[in-house]
């Protein structure tokens, strides 16, 4: 592995494998947000009141680049709930109306959905997939498509069961049938490659302060033009009816949202720097190798059967594996007991009666983390 660990501000007391959650930032990326909040308090005027349009640009055409697109079709938001909410709230559903998603969705966007079904009268619908193979799990999620399907809702990567699902057919299938497609990307920049445009995509959130290793509260959203008028922003502020407008107006009315810290999405083209410096494809590569040897390992001592039928962690995985604990598990209590007995900090996950416990590996863990993770498993489950 890459000896990254001295460059992150983690506590060195705990085995640290939840990079899935929150993530962590590196410490020149850190210092890099640092300077710009200082700048900001240096002259808040000039900093928000001159400056804020031309500095946000800049971040973004670093992002674009990095994305594959355009800046145009970029907005920053602190997070991917925040950017599918935007979409959610603004599409026009009414009874009758169908919003087809899958049965590993995250769970505040699943209440999202839910709870915009509840004021405005159409169903959201989570269908069951099947895991054995690609062709299976897109043919099991088509067969919930019906005439009153009006938008499908997809993770790129589940962040229950870390499932890297096959979106393109998909999103292929949707076109043909004039069905928009919202995709929660929270958990795939920075851990797997992208480009928005090819994906051919309508609407994208993801998060940066995850994998891409941004501080907390960076995250994007990406509409294709063909649909940025169907967005109304969440928050009416000064970018509506802009008196200094960009080339853009879906970026004028979802990023000028009046006073906050934009220090965050200036930070980015940092945060892409450092990985880029790092060589981060191989950082990448061997995190992957790692994630799916924890996997193996874990099932070795568990003997249960992975949730993944196809038992083939290559094909659903990167550097975040979901393996099968025994049916009994209080996941709750074997989380506290990792924690609170041997300073391991990792998710377990109670998935439709699975007991999944969740590994990140990122680019300042070793093997040494894994076989404390091991050894302590051996030691709390029966």
């Amino acid at each position: 592995m890459f000896n990254l660990k001295k460059d992150f501000l983690l506590d060195p007391s705990v085995t640290f494998l939840n990079h899935g959650s929150f993530g962590a930032t590196p410490k020149p990326v850190f210092k890099e947000y640092q300077r710009w909040q200082r700048e900001l308090e240096n002259q808040p005027v000039e900093f928000l009141g001159r400056r804020h349009n031309d500095l946000m640009l800049v971040s973004r055409l670093a992002l674009a680049k990095y994305l594959g697109t355009k800046a145009e079709n970029l907005v920053y938001v602190q997070n991917a709930t925040i950017g599918l909410n935007i979409v959610a709230r603004s599409l026009k559903l009414s009874e009758g109306d169908e919003v087809l998603s899958t049965n590993h969705e995250y769970g505040a966007l699943d209440r999202t959905w839910r709870f915009l079904a509840k004021e405005n009268g159409f169903t959201y619908l989570n269908q069951k997939v099947e895991l054995t193979s690609h062709a299976d799990f897109v043919k099991s999620f088509l067969q919930g498509v019906t005439a009153n399907t009006k938008v499908i809702f997809l993770s790129h990567i589940a962040s229950s069961t870390a499932t890297i699902f096959p979106l393109e057919k998909i999103i292929q299938f949707a076109k043909s049938k004039n069905i928009i497609t919202v995709i929660d990307g929270a958990h795939a920049p920075g851990q797997i490659d992208l480009n928005l445009d090819s994906l051919n995509v309508d609407f994208y959130a993801g998060n940066l302060h995850k994998w891409l290793c941004a501080p907390k509260g960076a995250g994007f959203l990406y509409a294709s033009p063909k649909v940025q008028h169907l967005l109304k922003p969440l928050i009416v502020s000064w970018g509506y009816e802009s008196e200094s407008p960009s080339n853009s107006k879906f970026v004028d009315e979802h990023e000028g949202q009046g006073t906050r810290d934009i220090a965050a999405f200036l930070t980015v083209p940092k945060a892409i720097a450092y990985q880029q410096e790092q060589d981060w494809v191989k950082v990448r590569g061997a995190c992957h190798q790692l994630a799916v040897e924890a996997w193996h390992r874990i099932h070795e001592l568990t003997k249960m059967t992975p949730l993944h039928a196809s038992r083939d962690p290559e094909t659903w995985f990167a550097q975040m594996t979901v393996s099968s604990l025994p049916i009994n598990t209080d996941v709750v209590s074997l989380r506290h007991r990792l924690y609170d007995e041997f300073r391991i900090e990792i998710p377990l996950i109670d998935w439709h009666g699975n007991k999944l416990i969740r590994t990140s590996v990122q680019g300042y863990n070793s093997r040494s983390d894994i076989n404390r993770l091991i050894q302590a498993l051996k030691k709390l489950i029966n």
